[in-house]
């Protein structure tokens, strides 16, 4: 863009006739609908526990291998498909990443063999899925926005949750009174229908509509596509592993997804159902996790906007670690107050810790920041996808999941303890937006 072409976009942010709202704002709402569109697949593998073991006679572990390998993919594509984004732009990577959940999803119907579970809902799902992980949030919050990064992050990251929300009171109603099938079929077509609205509404950067990023005094000219996408995330990851605090973000990250996604997400639903509970009221329940996880969330974004990101990531966990201590003494065949209290708590804190493991990787990493928590994320999957097998495991050898709810709690009191171990460091200055800066 020449000079001339940048000062008539700056002319046209202020004058009057332009957008009374920033575009930016649009952009996060299709970025908000997308994720949405996404998440079909994150409500389904709990559902398929039973279903699975039933039609197949695959053993419990076995499932939550596949589960294990989704979820494993789910990060360590993370990094690389911010690096891609950077490269190739972001509505083509999540243009493509939504086709191959969409394809992945839809061979499930026709599998006969554990193996192709890999295939299909480990492999081709889990990377499609890792694709469009909480790394686009932060590309699109680093790219659009200079202020209100903490609100938005936390917005975008609610998003999965409304996802879940959405879908998975239908899916567990397909699975129960049709069969799994009809559900994978409605995951695979959600992400189709997603699609045209990332292609012909999203937009890469400010500079494609001549604006300038929310919150930004100067316009930021669009940055050429960054070379090498795959050695520059494995090059911000080895500058990134030589410094303490990414091992202690890694660390608690990692506990953060293996008492969510890993346990709860997965292994709620079949324990409940173990002390008697229907299955539709035990995907409610998850459900519910969901509407106030919404609010969590993006309660938390505007927290870290105001508060020490560390203090909070501390109380976040110390309060996960002690409902989960009281989860097996709440489940019963029926659901009663003190199950109802858990569910609302815990979803508050489902992933509240997004918005200030994000701001601290911003304030440890600067313009790597965003492939940093790619990398991040990749170890909260990494600790989901160990908890997502050895849960299963325990259940197939114990006959109970009391074991994994103790050892889940204790986790968190550690990673609670390591949160306040993270160093502090003077704001970097924020960078000007772009995927090389993301």
């Amino acid at each position: 863009m020449t000079q001339t072409s940048e000062a008539a976009a700056v002319e046209e942010t202020r004058s009057p006739g332009g957008f009374r709202i920033h575009r930016a704002w649009f952009v996060a709402a299709v970025t908000f609908v997308t994720i949405i569109g996404a998440a079909a697949f994150r409500s389904l593998p709990g559902l398929l526990i039973d279903p699975l073991h039933q039609d197949f006679g695959w053993s419990r572990g076995t499932i939550g291998a596949a589960v294990s390998v989704n979820l494993a993919l789910y990060g360590l594509t993370a990094p690389f498909a911010a690096a891609l984004m950077d490269r190739f732009g972001i509505r083509r990577v999540v243009a493509v990443a939504l086709t191959v959940i969409a394809v992945g999803s839809g061979l499930t119907v026709w599998m006969t063999a554990a193996w192709q579970l890999m295939l299909y809902w480990g492999l081709l799902v889990g990377l499609g899925s890792g694709s469009m992980a909480l790394a686009f949030a932060a590309t699109v919050t680093n790219r659009w926005f200079t202020e209100r990064r903490g609100l938005v992050t936390g917005i975008l990251t609610a998003a999965s949750a409304s996802g879940q929300l959405i879908f998975l009171p239908l899916l567990s109603w397909m699975v129960e009174k049709h069969d799994w099938r009809p559900a994978a079929i409605t995951v695979a077509l959600a992400a189709l229908a997603v699609v045209p609205f990332v292609w012909l509404l999203l937009r890469d950067h400010p500079a494609d509509v001549g604006l300038k990023p929310y919150g930004a005094q100067e316009f930021v000219p669009k940055p050429a596509p960054v070379q090498g996408a795959a050695r520059r995330a494995v090059t911000v990851l080895f500058k990134a592993a030589r410094t303490g605090p990414f091992w202690l973000l890694a660390g608690t990250f990692a506990i953060c997804g293996a008492s969510t996604n890993g346990l709860v997400q997965t292994h709620f639903v079949p324990a409940a159902h173990d002390h008697g509970m229907p299955v539709t009221a035990a995907a409610s329940l998850l459900a519910v996790i969901g509407v106030f996880d919404v609010v969590g969330t993006i309660a938390s974004g505007w927290f870290t906007d105001r508060f020490e990101p560390r203090r909070l990531l501390a109380v976040y966990y110390a309060l996960r670690g002690i409902s989960l201590l009281f989860l097996p003494m709440l489940l019963a065949p029926s659901v009663h107050p003190p199950m109802l209290f858990f569910i609302v708590f815990y979803g508050l804190d489902w992933v509240a810790t997004v918005p200030p493991t994000v701001a601290l990787c911003r304030e440890q990493y600067g313009e790597d920041s965003a492939i940093v928590f790619g990398w991040v994320l990749a170890s909260h999957q990494v600790g989901a996808a160990l908890i997502a097998f050895l849960g299963g495991v325990a259940r197939d050898v114990f006959g109970t999941y009391d074991m994994v709810w103790y050892a889940s709690g204790a986790l968190c009191a550690a990673a609670a303890l390591m949160a306040l171990v993270i160093r502090r460091r003077p704001a970097v200055p924020a960078p000007a937006p772009g995927l090389a800066t993301a």
